[in-house]
């Protein structure tokens, strides 16, 4: 059934409408006309099915609620510390966390970081990031839209952030653990709340290694073989949600 948002005070309204490009992608992407059903959620959870009472043109259409549905169990909250790659990975890297079950999402510019930002710049494409955000949920069913902050400096990130107390720091030092040692650790004591810090391309100078290790994350290996940025990125998410979901 075709999915679309519907913003939390929209939900207060008579009658429901959808307007926007949530309008123009219901009336002229998926075809949809009067008496068709869909869902619709609210980005924090509530998802229902709708009929569509009548269509404006192409700019609205009326909705009303058939029957509130089901939520999905509880899930491992993951924040997810991603150092921003070069190119479009970003963009990828974002689709993808969304799908596997992240709620927060921080773009880091650390020392070896090639794309640099300016605050204009930082704004526009952080509003880009938010609808990769708003199409991935729509896509994969999760009705809680991930938070995506504004990039942050490493060093500011490291003091004000406000991660949870388990932090874990993909690393490619001699001082880092197995990845499912931690985890399993963390699953023995019901830990349901994590952050993962990932580099840029060329890693995190030694400097930030031990930032990081001083501010409580805990360096963990992924394996024997050195990933992209994007891989060790979906490798640890993947991790994250088995052991701890």
């Amino acid at each position: 059934m075709p999915r679309f948002y519907l913003p939390p005070d929209a939900w207060q309204a008579p009658a429901w409408e959808l307007a926007g490009d949530e309008a123009k992608h219901a009336l002229k992407v998926m075809r949809l006309r009067e008496g068709d059903t869909c869902t619709v959620f609210d980005g924090r959870g509530r998802a229902a099915e709708a009929r569509i009472t009548a269509t404006r043109g192409s700019s609205g259409l009326l909705l009303e609620p058939v029957a509130d549905l089901p939520q999905p169990p509880p899930v491992a909250e993951i924040t997810l510390c991603q150092s921003i790659p070069k190119g479009g990975n970003m963009e990828l890297i974002i689709q993808k966390a969304v799908e596997l079950g992240v709620s927060r999402i921080i773009p880091l510019i650390t020392e070896r970081t090639i794309v640099r930002l300016k605050p204009g710049e930082a704004e526009a494409k952080t509003e880009k990031w938010r609808r990769t955000v708003l199409e991935a949920c729509k896509q994969c069913g999760q009705n809680t839209l991930p938070q995506v902050e504004l990039p942050m400096d490493y060093r500011d990130f490291l003091t004000h952030a406000g991660l949870p107390p388990l932090k874990i720091h993909a690393a490619l030092t001699d001082t880092a653990q197995p990845l499912r040692t931690v985890l399993e650790q963390a699953r023995t004591a019901h830990i349901r709340q994590a952050a993962i810090l990932v580099g840029p391309e060329g890693d995190f100078t030694p400097a930030e290694n031990e930032a990081a290790a001083a501010h409580g994350f805990l360096p963990v290996t992924l394996g024997p073989i050195i990933l992209r940025v994007e891989t060790a990125t979906f490798f640890a998410i993947s991790a994250i949600r088995y052991a701890l979901d």
